[in-house]
């Protein structure tokens, strides 16, 4: 079981869903962590059924992402990603909202393994 991880920060930017030929989904998205003296721009994404979770938030908001590692070798290159399942929105004095539903196919880190690249 790989281990999961938090991030708090301000939702910066939301990709669009990118459908690959073999069904896959994938949506990417940037979180500002703003509690460093030096703000840290960090490039997560979410997939499948996942993907609509980012449809209840907007640019501005404070968020708490969830997410695991997921590392893959492809073409003799490794590439790691940070792939989130679980979003909140946080209200300003960084206490949790209602809890984003989650979809209806849960989704579970250990579940995806996809080697269809490029991500």
């Amino acid at each position: 079981m790989s281990k999961a991880f938090e991030l708090e920060g301000t939702l910066k930017e939301v990709m669009e869903t990118r459908t690959f030929p073999s069904g896959f989904t994938k949506r990417e998205f940037v979180v500002t962590e703003d509690d460093d003296r030096y703000p840290q721009d960090i490039k997560l994404a979410m997939v499948k059924g996942n993907c609509a979770l980012l449809d209840t938030v907007k640019p501005g908001d404070k968020v708490r992402v969830t997410f695991s590692l997921r590392g893959n070798l492809y073409q003799g290159r490794y590439y790691t990603d940070l792939q989130a399942f679980k979003l909140e929105r946080l209200e300003p004095d960084g206490t949790s909202s209602e809890p984003i539903p989650q979809p209806a196919d849960d989704f579970a880190p250990d579940d995806v393994r996809d080697d269809d690249m490029p991500f």
